[in-house]
């Protein structure tokens, strides 16, 4: 089963360092089907029970995937392995797109409002023992997430989507759970679940968001959690129609007990409403980062959710880092009472970049998709070809390998920095370097 491999030890701690070893050596790759637990008993002349411990250590620490009377598996990628590092080297004279960072044209100053959070600071110092969040950004936020629909909760503030998400998950599910996500998705949220031991389910998606037929589909074969981006999703720019919200709550209504997270990273940037799916669940989160339209340095995100899901999340933050800092806080507060940022002339300017780029695409045969944000998607045969051949014509645009789990290959653009005279361009090369296809989904 293993070719000349060879898993040795006595105890759980040695056998699962001897699987390391060989998938760390390549003579285990991603996929590597291991041996049935009391086969490899057998032949290690131990207990079942120890390798059981073995292949549980081996699951927490994201080396390997377990899936019932499949069996186990060394996972597809290691969880050490950040797909960040699935990328291009741009040269010299080679034109990026495809870094995936907002304007920073179109990012307010942050000057005044961290000199007003410092003035605040002066006033009154904060210590250790108080509140976590700032009254005046809970306030704003919960006011801001009530327009929107957002099922009342309290909020929390943490250190980004990405962290917010993290312990939410953490909070919930325990390793070898399954998580339903999106695919193609975030990079790092690809990353992230099974770095945590648990399982990704991919849910294929269209540009009105994840299919429900996926959804339930993935939510009966036992995912625990469902993560859905409200809009300008990573890297396809979907966003989540009124109609398909509610196909999607019919299905989650069939599965009361999964724990459903959105991530509306696209706040104050994208002029679409969200169409939260929240109302009424046990447990749910609903995340809210300020990265993509004010800076991705100020690393705040806030989180709202069931009093249960907030509750937890507060109480690990409490015992890691304890809060995110109050002058970030503050400094959030004065961008968002000053109304440093216009989220519909944001929008109309990314729009301005990526609806001519997709029109461009599509008079050329090519399919593209980018209904928000800053984000194009185009679906390809081949994806390294593709990526090269822009390359060479002076494009550097991301591999869609950061993103895909079992979906199809495809490159994304980022159109942030794009100028009107380069969308031509732009779609002459894509459009050299791919075959025209043909509709588009993700499964």
């Amino acid at each position: 089963m293993l070719g000349e491999y060879r898993i040795v030890g006595r105890g759980a701690s040695d056998i699962a360092a001897s699987v390391e070893e060989g998938v760390g050596s390549g003579a285990l790759p991603p996929g590597q089907l291991l041996p049935p637990m009391r086969e490899l008993a057998a032949e290690l002349g131990v207990n079942p029970n120890t390798v059981a411990a073995a292949y549980r250590q081996l699951r927490d620490r994201g080396v390997i995937e377990t899936n019932g009377r499949r069996g186990s598996r060394v996972r597809p990628r290691p969880a050490s392995t950040a797909r960040d590092a699935i990328r291009v080297d741009v040269p010299e004279g080679v034109r990026n797109v495809a870094d995936g960072n907002p304007d920073p044209a179109l990012l307010p100053p942050l000057a005044d409002a961290l000199a007003e959070a410092a003035r605040r600071e002066a006033e009154s110092a904060e210590m250790y023992g108080q509140d976590p969040v700032d009254p005046d950004l809970a306030r704003l936020a919960r006011a801001d997430l009530d327009a929107d629909g957002v099922p009342g909760g309290p909020v929390a503030v943490l250190s980004g989507s990405l962290d917010a998400i993290e312990r939410v998950l953490a909070a919930h599910l325990r390793p070898g759970d399954a998580v339903a996500i999106e695919d193609p998705g975030w990079g790092s949220l690809l990353d992230l679940v099974p770095a945590l031991g648990l399982r990704p389910e991919p849910v294929a998606l269209d540009d009105e968001g994840p299919l429900p037929g996926a959804v339930e589909a993935a939510l009966r074969a036992g995912a625990k959690a469902l993560v859905v981006t409200c809009r300008a999703q990573n890297p396809t720019g979907a966003a989540v129609s009124r109609a398909r919200a509610r196909e999607l709550r019919r299905v989650l209504d069939d599965f009361p007990g999964v724990l459903l997270i959105e991530d509306d990273h696209g706040h104050g940037m994208v002029d679409l409403p969200p169409h939260p799916l929240a109302g009424g669940r046990t447990h749910w989160a609903f995340v809210r980062s300020v990265a993509k339209a004010y800076g991705p340095d100020l690393r705040l995100a806030v989180l709202t959710g069931d009093a249960v899901t907030v509750d937890r999340v507060r109480g690990r933050q409490r015992l890691g880092p304890g809060w995110v800092s109050r002058l970030l806080q503050r400094a959030v507060v004065h961008l968002w009472r000053t109304r440093a940022v216009d989220p519909r002339e944001v929008a109309r300017a990314y729009g301005e970049r990526r609806d001519p780029l997709v029109a461009a695409l599509r008079a050329r045969g090519v399919e593209a998709h980018g209904r928000s944000g800053f984000s194009v998607w185009v679906p390809v045969p081949d994806e390294t070809g593709a990526v090269s051949r822009l390359l060479h014509a002076g494009w550097a645009v991301s591999p869609g390998a950061r993103f895909r789990m079992s979906a199809a290959p495809g490159v994304r653009v980022t159109v942030s920095s794009l100028r009107a005279d380069e969308i031509e361009p732009l779609a002459d090369a894509i459009a050299g370097a791919v075959r025209p296809g043909g509709g588009w989904r993700y499964d």
